[in-house]
């Protein structure tokens, strides 16, 4: 059996998608499973289950709905599919199913998709992210799935004794602000005395200058916001003893590779989109607030997210010291 699965579009859910991946191949052993990866998170596929094709889709050369259809058309030339799961919600996701000639396409209900999907299904509200995907192979199969962990596949690296910190998201409810991540960067410098690796994507390395500019001392920090590609900066984390991060695409990455985690929660709702191994992540949220959890990508109270900026820096730095004690005591 030829399988095609369409990727969820962000660096967290893709991650989050290593769940689904495993369902399939336990539902179809032998089965070609082959995926669709939106450009710029690819990269992360050298770190999944082992895949048969993999198709790379770029919203740039492949524009609107005629490119959706277009970049469907061009997976038929190259492969028949008997199943095309999709996993984004939108309208050109599905469309680009439909394209591809697959005989059976399976995806949840939304925006009239169910014109272009054979098996459609109602998402159940409140689930975690990793169980919304396995639920939909559920409902075609009619069986159920155990999630275990959620692996990103690495060759073992040589551990150092590094904090890698993502201060960074796409949306500014989940991003600290600028005079918090100052502060905090300081502190966890002063009493960590690690080194300490900024990482973010080309949309952040603008907002992590602004931030090292202003640290006081910049003595122990490595900015590298921008300047790696996917595959460098998971080996980056991988190689960390602990990483600091908001709710965003690497807090996912770095929990799959089984780095401890601390997230700090801002916008968001953690039993939706925490990064999914419990074993190896923490997380903090101020919780003081009426108005937490929400899910605006904007905070829509205070301008900037009030979530975050009151959190204590202390008790932050202090988890983060905590854990690094920890490993100490397990690599020993």
């Amino acid at each position: 059996m030829k399988i095609l699965v369409r990727l969820p579009n962000w660096l967290g859910d893709m991650v989050m998608s290593i769940g689904f991946i495993n369902a399939l191949q336990q539902q179809y052993p032998g089965a070609l499973i082959s995926v669709i990866a939106k450009k710029g998170i690819h990269g992360l596929l050298d770190f999944f289950p082992p895949l048969d094709h993999r198709f790379v889709f770029s919203k740039e050369e492949y524009k609107g709905v005629g490119g959706a259809w277009r970049f469907g058309r061009m997976i038929r030339k190259t492969e028949k599919f008997e199943l095309f799961f999709c996993l984004p919600d939108s309208f050109s996701a599905a469309l680009i199913g439909y394209a591809t000639g697959a005989k059976k396409r399976i995806g949840h209900k939304k925006e009239l998709r169910q014109l272009l999907l054979t098996n459609s299904y109602r998402k159940e509200n409140g689930k975690h992210r990793v169980r919304e995907y396995t639920d939909l192979l559920a409902s075609f199969t009619g069986k159920s799935y155990e999630t275990g962990s959620i692996d990103l596949l690495i060759s073992p690296v040589t551990k150092t004794d590094t904090i890698v910190v993502n201060i960074n998201s796409e949306a500014s409810s989940r991003r600290l602000p600028l005079e918090k991540a100052v502060s905090l960067l300081g502190k966890l410098r002063q009493r960590t005395g690690s080194k300490i690796i900024l990482v973010g994507g080309n949309a952040d390395a603008e907002f992590v200058e602004e931030v090292v500019e202003r640290l006081p001392d910049k003595s122990n920090f490595v900015n590298i916001a921008g300047k790696t590609s996917l595959y460098e900066l998971v080996n980056f984390i991988a190689a960390s003893s602990l990483v600091l991060t908001t709710d965003s695409g690497p807090a996912h990455v770095s929990n799959a590779l089984g780095v401890h985690t601390i997230v700090l929660f801002g916008a968001g709702n953690e039993n939706n989109t925490a990064p999914f191994n419990e074993i190896n992540r923490t997380i903090i949220r101020l919780g003081k607030l009426d108005c937490e959890p929400c899910v605006n990508n904007k905070c829509l109270l205070y301008g900037i997210p009030k979530c975050l900026e009151l959190l204590d820096e202390t008790m932050v730095i202090d988890q983060c010291i905590r854990q690094k004690s920890q490993n100490r005591l397990h690599d020993s």
